[in-house]
């Protein structure tokens, strides 16, 4: 497949596609990639790590949590080196599909990257605006207990928000707005550890009860939900975007970039799901302010405080809004990126599944595209030895995360299904 150069591009700048043409505003630094990368990561989703950790417990939780952080820098370390290695050979890549196509000399690997990306955009799509409007609904119910408005009625305001913001233009033009996304990342995490502490050392603290499911079969199921629901706290699904903003050079720069991202990372996970699962054990919420704000009794945290959080994750959800629903390599022209907002609104507010969401997309999504086809990539580019360390580490990442994506898969499904039998269409609380 051939693949038109910068200067290609530039050349035909008038025709492609707005994902082409922002490549010609490739003149980030470093510290630029690091708050896009921030965004792509670092999310409102890390509320969902207390609940990842009531499947697996203290000590595996702890291990998975950093292996698997080792393994995504690793990966997405890889993956910057796979597409400088390109570029120095005058194929510069803009699109993940575009890169895996190449690189593996396959027609139908481009289909393959198109299919598990479309579901990552899809279901973070969902998830995004079906947890702003969680949290408008928390917001509204603290201010009017007994008003008349329902989940669905909020995530209908904010799928009319998210079709206004994916109107907006290049990538790295939002990068200042990046920056304010990392500050409320920051922000609303140090009121949500507050809020836990609060919460597990009150007087009406509940029972901290850290036993996993007593049948075996549960557990591992539960145990392979909550690797998938890491694996999608942990995604990036867009990092060949994110490298074509920054000035050539970018291999160094990714890598600085990587490393302030991942100092975010290691500042928020795990403050967030060791004081989330401290305070509430195995009854943590998919969200954890639900945890926090019970529906029968009080506040287990200052409201302020709570409102605050709140307000700073629907800020972060809006702006993760800007760059997922105006990603130009899957939804390009003005129209289909409102419908496709539309769709994922209507579907959000009719299945408001969110830890399943979460759990599908990891194993189904950012299994296979973050930890899998890195590895095989940079095997495929740079061709070590059978023999090297390098190639045996890569290969043993491939085989541990495809079984695991496979029964998280499988896992994930099976509690969605069970999930729907307590479940009515547009119904007003979201299912954990």
């Amino acid at each position: 497949m051939a693949h038109p150069t910068t200067g290609e591009v530039r050349r035909h700048d008038k025709d492609v596609d707005a994902g082409a043409a922002f490549v010609l505003q490739s003149k980030g630094e470093w510290w630029h990639a690091g708050f896009h990368l921030t965004t792509a990561i670092v999310g409102p989703t890390i509320l969902t790590l207390p609940y990842a950790f009531r499947g697996l417990g203290w000590e595996l939780g702890m291990f998975c949590l950093t292996a698997m952080g080792i393994v995504t820098f690793y990966s997405y370390l890889l993956m910057s080196k796979v597409l400088a290695h390109c570029e120095n050979a005058g194929r510069r890549h803009i699109r993940f599909r575009e890169l895996a196509a190449d690189v593996l000399g396959s027609g139908w690997m481009f289909y393959f990257v198109v299919f598990i990306q479309t579901g990552i955009n899809c279901g973070i799509g969902i998830g995004a605006i079906l947890l702003a409007g969680q949290c408008l609904e928390i917001l509204y119910s603290s201010i009017s207990p007994h008003g008349s408005l329902k989940l669905h009625d909020f995530i209908a305001m904010v799928t009319v928000v998210m079709i206004v913001l994916s109107q907006l233009p290049t990538f790295h033009s939002l990068r200042h707005i990046n920056l304010c996304s990392l500050f409320l990342s920051l922000g609303y995490t140090a009121l949500m550890v507050g809020a836990c502490i609060h919460a597990g050392m009150s007087a009406n603290a509940p029972p901290k009860d850290y036993s996993l499911e007593p049948m075996k079969s549960s557990r591992a199921f539960s145990a392979f939900i909550s690797i998938s629901i890491i694996a999608s706290i942990f995604g990036n699904g867009i990092l060949p975007e994110i490298q074509a903003t920054i000035a050539p050079p970018a291999s160094g720069k990714m890598l600085k970039g990587l490393c302030m991202c991942y100092g975010v990372i290691g500042l928020t996970f795990y403050s967030a799901a060791v004081s989330g699962y401290w305070a509430f054990g195995n009854k943590s919420s998919s969200n954890i302010f639900n945890s926090l704000l019970p529906d029968n009794g009080t506040p287990l945290a200052p409201t302020w405080v709570l409102a605050i959080a709140v307000i700073f994750v629907l800020l972060q959800l809006f702006a993760i809004g800007l760059g997922m629903f105006s990603k130009r390599n899957l939804v390009p022209r003005i129209i289909l990126r409102s419908i496709y907002t539309i769709l994922c609104g209507f579907v959000a507010a009719m299945l408001p599944f969110f830890g399943d969401i979460n759990g599908v997309v990891g194993a189904i999504g950012f299994i296979p595209l973050d930890f899998v086809l890195p590895m095989l990539l940079y095997n495929m580019t740079y061709k070590p030895p059978k023999s090297s360390f390098t190639y045996l580490i890569n290969t043993t990442i491939m085989v541990v995360f495809t079984a695991a994506g496979i029964m998280g898969a499988f896992s994930s499904i099976r509690k969605l299904v069970l999930d729907a039998t307590q479940f009515k269409l547009f119904g007003n609380e979201a299912v954990d």
